[in-house]
């Protein structure tokens, strides 16, 4: 028993739960001394079934069903029954011996088509209420959490089956709110009734259905807005909305601006990553809020007002840093998860990952703030830088060949692929390397990266080697410097012919956006023409 209790964290070392009082419920409820008002109970229906109105909230029970209370104050209900309907009130008293609050079983609904062995306890549990026996002194008490105890499993399970359908639901209109989406629609769906469906989702999302479907509609409008100005007739069909006055009135109470207004205003941007804040920079927007890598800020002071910390701050404090920006549009990388949570603040771009190289997601970005002719000269300015150098490396190497950049960790080694940048875009698609062929073996054009032992470097022989940085570990240098006087690693041609260039610019290289790129091509071209 104490193991079945433990695993749901119900500590009977430090708490204690006990029945103090137990009644029949027949036809009407029992009365309850004033006393045990003040503790939480379970009522568990034993024959017949009927309605019973529990805080302006009505409920169907039937055998089977437990409803669960924090306290008996809250026993002010009117019924109609059966003749039959029979239930069992138990009230109960949970101590703790270091004053942590008890764990109290709850749940706002009733639990329905409970186990046999629920009803069986139940029984028991009355029975032995009446016949307490000095012999066994403890099997009231011993009854009694074993009731709790498959009462906590029955609660874990309507949790899994609620957040079951809840899931299956929410996947269905944000997927479908452009259609005709209803409430009971919904419900069937879920298999649940349509008032049960409107309580559970409002707890599971904090909304009301009819609001959450508004919510999406009104920022998949504002992000249509952001390209052009349909005609609103146009916009209302295309986001689930009959008519285009309907869609302009409730964009307006939720936007606070009319559609038009929405798609002319300067915007209010919020860059969730530092890859996309270098964008808007290399635009010359600075973000309301933006994620500022380390290198970033070296090159250019930051606003500590207008810095987003990513990391050591919970997710209230985020949010909540967010929305004192007032955002009109924020843009990260695309995660289901994220987009939904921030959506209550502002439309979220989400661009996605490996799939647009960083050129395009720069022209996305200034498609959507109105940076088109800037987005164009930066990119051809850069392109010239390219071919420039691209002319040195010419007279000096010649044919290219294969080349491999490694980025260091504590523990592993990572080679990485252009679709995840770390100055291996400019290798392979502006300068004109190619993977070692034990990479590509390796499916780092699938994966994106391959990551090894610090050792097995020596095992993707290239002809020219880049290493961006090695961490301070203590251990890491001792591996570092055993690969360095490693066999494998001196008889390499790339180390023969003093093709090896490690450059201590991790920060520099961990960026995928126009201002890293520029920066990383300077970096390895300056170590490719200066070491022959």
């Amino acid at each position: 028993m104490a193991d079945h209790l433990s695993k749901h964290n119900i500590s009977i070392s430090h708490t204690y739960y006990y029945p103090v009082s137990i009644a029949n419920w027949e036809g009407s409820l029992p009365s309850i001394d004033e006393e045990m008002t003040r503790f939480p109970c379970i009522l568990v229906i034993i024959n017949g079934s009927g309605l019973l109105d529990l805080q302006e909230q009505q409920y169907e029970l039937s055998r089977g069903c437990v409803m669960l209370w924090h306290n008996s104050h809250e026993l002010k209900v009117s019924t109609q029954l059966h003749t039959s309907f029979k239930g069992t009130l138990i009230s109960y008293r949970c101590l703790t011996s270091d004053g942590i609050q008890p764990n109290v079983l709850k749940h706002p609904e009733p639990l329905r088509n409970c186990s046999l062995n629920i009803l069986s306890l139940t029984a028991e549990l009355e029975r032995a209420s009446k016949q307490l026996s000095e012999r066994k002194p403890f099997q009231f008490q011993q009854l009694f959490v074993e009731l709790l105890a498959v009462l906590y499993d029955e609660l874990e399970g309507q949790q899994q089956k609620n957040n079951a359908w809840m899931e299956q639901v929410l996947h269905y209109v944000d997927t479908h709110f452009h259609e005709d989406v209803t409430r009971e629609q919904m419900a069937t769906i879920a298999q649940v009734s349509p008032e049960h469906f409107s309580r559970a989702f409002r707890r599971h999302t904090s909304q009301t259905f009819s609001d959450y479907l508004a919510l999406l509609r009104i920022r998949a409008s504002q992000n249509r807005l952001l390209y052009d100005m349909p005609k609103l007739e146009k916009l209302a069909q295309e986001v689930g909305y009959k008519e285009g006055a309907y869609l302009s009135r409730k964009f307006k109470q939720l936007v606070g601006l009319s559609p038009t207004a929405y798609h002319q205003k300067k915007k209010r941007v919020v860059a969730l990553n530092s890859n996309h804040t270098a964008c808007l920079l290399a635009l010359g927007i600075t973000p309301e809020l933006g994620v500022y890598s380390s290198w970033m800020e070296s090159v250019n002071p930051v606003n500590p007002l207008q810095k987003l910390y990513e990391f050591g701050i919970n997710t209230s404090s985020f949010y909540n840093t967010i929305a004192s920006t007032r955002p009109d549009l924020i843009i990260d990388y695309y995660t289901v998860k994220g987009s939904k949570e921030l959506l209550p603040l502002a439309p979220v771009l989400g661009l996605p990952f490996m799939d647009m190289s960083w050129r395009e997601q720069f022209r996305h970005i200034a498609d959507v703030v109105e940076r088109q002719q800037q987005v164009e000269e930066w990119l051809a300015h850069y392109d010239e830088q390219i071919w420039a150098f691209n002319q040195k490396l010419d007279q000096q190497l010649g044919k290219r060949g294969t080349a491999v950049l490694w980025e260091i960790g504590t523990s592993s080694a990572y080679s990485i692929h252009s679709s995840h940048g770390r100055g291996s875009q400019i290798l392979y698609e502006d300068i004109g390397f190619r993977p070692p062929g034990s990479l590509l073996k390796h499916g780092i054009e699938q994966r994106g990266f391959v990551e090894e032992e610090i050792e097995a470097i020596a095992d993707h022989p290239a002809d020219h080697i880049f290493i961006t940085g090695i961490p301070s570990n203590p251990g890491t240098k001792k591996r570092m410097k055993r690969l360095f006087q490693s066999e494998s690693w001196l008889k390499m041609e790339a180390i023969k012919q003093n093709r090896m260039y490690l450059i201590e610019q991790p920060d520099l290289f961990y960026g995928y956006d126009p201002l890293s790129s520029q920066a990383q091509l300077h970096e390895l071209m300056r170590v490719l023409i200066s070491q022959k």
